[in-house]
């Protein structure tokens, strides 16, 4: 039940910040929700930090780590918004931010994991 109320809590912090981010950084005008965008890929920093801490040297309890990698990013990231967000590209017809959008979502994600574990090293 524990580990249950720290993803609850992580989860809860973690979308009222993705929601601040969201708020401030989309924009109607831009045809990129960097809003979303920046909380994707912040997540990934982020998770690949928790992670490569918790697995260098146990500098987290496993409670710790619950909350700030399941709960927090998990609620600070969003793959549901990142896809409607896409589809909504595709269905505008504008390919070219669609193709920007997505493969640099997955691309600067990924890496930015790595760095954040390598970080951590």
């Amino acid at each position: 039940m524990k580990q249950v109320l720290l993803v609850f809590i992580g989860g809860g912090t973690g979308s009222v910040a993705r929601y601040l981010i969201s708020k401030y950084l989309n924009s109607s005008s831009a045809a990129i929700p960097y809003g979303t965008f920046t909380a994707n890929i912040l997540g990934c920093l982020i998770i690949g930090i928790i992670l490569g801490l918790a697995l260098k040297n146990s500098v987290m309890s496993q409670n710790t780590v619950t909350f700030l990698a399941t709960g927090f990013c998990g609620g600070f990231t969003t793959f549901s918004t990142f896809a409607y967000e896409n589809q909504t590209l595709l269905k505008s017809g504008d390919y070219v931010s669609f193709l920007v959008y997505a493969i640099g979502s997955f691309a600067i994600g990924i890496i930015l994991i790595f760095i954040g574990m390598f970080i951590t090293k």
